[in-house]
């Protein structure tokens, strides 16, 4: 009776990792992420990085809050706090605030490209997490996006990196850990309350990185700033991460990283259609290797 009982347990956690129903929220969140650039984008038109940064985490833990207590979503357990404060760090603080530090200098479709490796690195860690051994073929294929990614980014610069593309992949790396530990812990929580708990853990550092960001930084909000900011609170750091975390729990989180080899194709089509941007030559080929090399890693062995 025991050995039919993990049996039946061994199904359940191995069925879902190939559950053809987790690749449509994850696709979904993949959309949903593709437009934060273009947001934040609009939010530093009428606020500074530091306020977009701590407003958007405040409002989303808020919004996660009241989310929580109207579940009555009892507190997670001990041994779940190391990777909620990883995704809270590395999904609720760090990745908003190097991509909007980033943004004052570099434009939304270059800074598309640049995260165009984050699909890489969540693989990575998340093969380090769980002992995973990809082929020779993942890795080539991982290994050429990567310099694809790098030699665009040199090459639009004309010499070295910019101060903007070390915080974009200072964002790489808080992002993918943040997606390979809440895409982990997923397997044991709901997704959303994945996110909900961590921009909880979040709210002391957002309140005051808001307080901080509100004493020094000009506030000179268009019509475009509030909405931009509003969504970058509700969508990105909330409700996009509640699908994005269901979808890993149900396919897997090297499976549903790879996914988001779309998200620089569709934010580059963003920023010329909402913002007017004209894109160097290079950055949709460099777009097109990335998501090539990234479609190789998909169907080889992870």
């Amino acid at each position: 009776m025991r050995a039919q009982d993990s049996a039946t347990r061994l199904r359940a956690i191995t069925v879902p990792t190939s559950a053809p129903g987790g690749t449509l929220p994850a696709a979904l969140a993949v959309v949903a992420f593709s437009l934060s650039f273009p947001a934040t984008a609009m939010a530093l038109e009428g606020f500074g990085p530091w306020t977009v940064t701590g407003v958007r985490g405040l409002l989303a833990g808020l919004l996660a809050a009241a989310c929580l207590l109207a579940a009555r979503v009892p507190r997670p357990e001990r041994r779940h706090l190391p990777d909620l404060l990883t995704v809270a760090g590395g999904c609720g603080i760090a990745f908003p605030l190097f991509t909007a530090l980033a943004l004052r200098t570099s434009d939304t479709g270059h800074s598309a490209v640049v995260i165009g490796v984050l699909p890489l690195a969540t693989a990575v860690i998340s093969s380090l997490l769980t002992g995973g051994r990809p082929s020779r073929t993942f890795w080539t294929a991982a290994g050429i996006g990567a310099a694809a990614v790098v030699a665009f980014t040199l090459g639009r610069a004309g010499g070295p990196p910019t101060p903007g593309d070390g915080y974009l992949f200072a964002a790489v790396l808080a992002a993918a850990a943040g997606y390979a530990r809440g895409g982990r812990l997923a397997s044991h929580l709901p997704g959303w309350q994945v996110i909900g708990w961590a921009v909880v853990a979040a709210l002391p550092v957002s309140a005051a990185v808001t307080v901080g960001g509100l004493a020094v930084e000009p506030v000179d909000p268009g019509p475009g700033a509030p909405a931009g900011l509003l969504y970058l609170a509700v969508v990105s750091q909330f409700g996009g991460f509640v699908l994005w975390y269901r979808g890993m729990a149900l396919i897997g989180v090297p499976r549903a990283s790879q996914l988001q080899l779309a998200q620089p194709l569709l934010t580059l089509v963003w920023a010329v259609l909402l913002m007017g941007e004209r894109l160097p030559a290079s950055a949709p080929l460099t777009a097109v290797v990335v998501l090539a090399c990234v479609v190789v890693t998909q169907r080889s062995r992870a």
